[in-house]
């Protein structure tokens, strides 16, 4: 089953997985570690941010460890940006007010 990104990142829990994992890739335990949940839980976790391809997987030895798919994140980024130049666009209106404001103030 594909699934969305958006999805995915709409839950704290797997929010917090990324965040960890984007310092340095982890295994599934050393990730638990960092949660108050089940192994099985983060697992899920990782199964969904995996689908999404958030997340990678690499063996190594015996163990496997999560990395974060930075290019993918970007798609995130991208899709943020479109709102950010709004957000931009109305806190500089803000900013040319309240300085109206400030400056008719001063004038009285």
């Amino acid at each position: 089953m594909r699934r969305d990104i958006f999805q995915a990142i709409a839950d704290p829990t797997r929010r917090s997985i990324i965040a960890l994992i984007a310092l340095q890739a982890m295994t599934p335990n050393a990730i638990a570690e960092n949660f108050n949940t089940t192994r099985q839980a983060v697992s899920k976790h990782l199964r969904v941010l995996t689908e999404c391809e958030l997340v990678k997987q690499e063996q190594q030895g015996r163990e496997i460890y999560y990395s974060l798919e930075v290019e993918k994140m970007k798609e995130v980024d991208q899709w943020l940006n479109q709102f950010r130049k709004i957000w931009e666009t109305s806190f500089n209106q803000l900013d040319n007010v309240l300085a109206t404001l400030k400056q008719q103030k001063n004038d009285n």
